[in-house]
């Protein structure tokens, strides 16, 4: 997707191996780009019976709300904490976080992952991969289809693309970074 590369080049910026697009996409937010990704993952996925977003709190949850317009379902977000809202019967895994170095849980509630639904994961970002493979239990925990995942940037020069696609999952990147070194971007074709 040009426009969401030509961002990048223009306002991107590297520090310690992490990719910040935070003026523009995961803290400031241009709503203007992200109602242009929501219809790009519509346009991908139109070849898929969709009934439900799944995401990642926090930066996936714009991009999720979006695109789930497009789509016309809701939008579900893993909470990396318990809440009193959320009741005690959850799905769970941990997830191992790259840009924070730590490990948390990740939890839904079942009463809104069902089994039979066409889940969708949207995120802003795949690096190592561990988010989407915790969504991904989530799903198969639930007996709900994953369907794909949509990413708007992938770090292909980690691994965590190839070992999704080699499960056999269907992830679709809009813009994929083979590299970075200083204050460069290199961006995959």
């Amino acid at each position: 997707m040009e426009l969401l590369k030509d961002r990048i080049k223009k306002e991107g910026m590297t520090a310690g191996g992490v990719l910040r697009v935070d003026s523009f996409l995961n803290h400031q937010i241009d709503v203007s780009l992200l109602n242009e990704i929501g219809k790009e993952f519509k346009r991908i996925f139109s070849d898929a019976s969709v009934d439900k977003i799944l995401t990642i709190e926090a930066s996936g949850i714009g991009v999720a709300c979006i695109a789930a317009q497009y789509f016309s379902v809701p939008v579900l977000f893993a909470k990396k904490s318990a809440s009193l809202n959320i009741g005690d019967d959850v799905y769970h895994t941990q997830v191992d976080s790259f840009t924070k170095g730590i490990s948390y849980d990740i939890i839904v509630g079942k009463r809104f992952l069902n089994e039979g639904e066409n889940v969708l994961i949207i995120d802003d970002f795949l690096a190592q991969g561990n988010a989407l493979l915790g969504l991904a239990s989530l799903v198969s925990d639930a007996g709900a289809n994953l369907v794909g995942c949509g990413i708007c940037v992938e770090k292909a020069f980690q691994d965590g693309g190839k070992i999704i696609r080699d499960m056999g999952i269907r992830v679709e990147s809009l813009v994929k970074i083979s590299s970075m070194h200083g204050d460069e971007i290199i961006f995959a074709d």
